[in-house]
């Protein structure tokens, strides 16, 4: 019962970092950046959720208004800073530079903005359902409602980016205007729109795992700093290229760190997930099911 008990937490765990990851892979894949500043926008939209947990008592509300308030954001990030940025520097080293000390810049920007309007305090999130775990006789398990409204949610978003990517024409745009933008440009795709869908789409997926980790804690402007680094640790290990690989990397890493934290030290947790890390870019540099030269799933 115990390690079937981990096994669930795990799961858990993983389906949130999977989802941050996800966010990470979405930009990535339209945009070629990593965006550090994701966890800023993702707690942007959380506090947005809060905001509307707190007036209207309702979590159903809360979650797709944080979605659309993700998306955004995300959005806005692009249009604003990162396709000014693209047009000022073109080539050369600063071209592949700028965006990541821009997205770093940006994070402490929008914490900074958060706490000057909410507070550093820390603030409750009401779940939508109990987060006491399943009874089974006389046994009650780690592993809540909650907990399994996490993983479906998580593997819905997780399918509908997954088919929106495979079997639409805007999966293949995104896709283009990410490898080849001038060939795009040619071929018709409007290059600028298109990744600014696909930042729109990580700001709404990283505002999903946002609202759904913070009921398990608590809210303050710096509460998803982790998630970032665990997602990033995840889409690393699955491969930057494949939003099936975001998943998995995300999930292993979930698991791999339940197992740690039960089994072995909660002060290993967190070095063992870099651990992992550079034994992945060591052994794979390209992630588990990223391909060289390839686009992954």
């Amino acid at each position: 019962m115990r390690l079937f008990s981990t096994l669930l937490i795990g799961l858990s765990s993983g389906a949130i970092y999977s989802l941050m990851a996800l966010a990470l892979v979405l930009v990535w894949r339209s945009t070629r950046v990593v965006n550090f500043a994701q966890a800023g926008q993702a707690i942007a939209s959380t506090y947005i959720g809060y905001l509307v947990i707190s007036r209207t008592d309702n979590y159903w509300l809360a979650l797709p208004v944080a979605l659309v308030a993700g998306a955004l954001i995300g959005a806005l990030v692009d249009v604003a800073l990162i396709r000014t940025l693209n047009k000022r520097v073109k080539s050369g080293p600063a071209a592949e530079m700028a965006p990541v000390i821009v997205t770093l810049g940006l994070l402490g920007l929008i914490r900074s903005t958060v706490g000057m309007i909410w507070g550093g305090d820390l603030k409750a999130y009401k779940a939508p359902v109990t987060n006491h775990g399943f009874t089974f006789g006389t046994t009650t398990i780690p592993f809540s409602p909650y907990n399994l409204l996490i993983v479906i949610t998580a593997v819905i978003v997780m399918a509908v980016f997954s088919i929106i990517f495979q079997k639409t024409n805007l999966g293949l745009s995104l896709r283009a205007a990410a490898f080849q933008p001038e060939i795009a440009r040619l071929a018709g795709v409007r290059v600028d729109l298109v990744r600014t869908i696909g930042w729109a789409f990580a700001g709404g997926a990283g505002a999903v795992a946002g609202v759904l980790v913070t009921p398990s804690n608590s809210l303050s402007p710096n509460s998803l700093d982790l998630l970032l680094v665990l997602g990033f640790v995840g889409a690393v290990i699955g491969g930057l290229e494949s939003l099936l690989g975001a998943a998995i990397g995300g999930v292993v890493l979930g698991i791999g760190l339940a197992f740690i934290l039960e089994y072995v030290s909660t002060s290993l947790a967190f070095p063992s997930a870099f651990i992992v890390l550079i034994l992945v870019l060591l052994i794979k540099p390209s992630g588990i099911l990223g391909k060289k030269g390839g686009r992954g799933a």
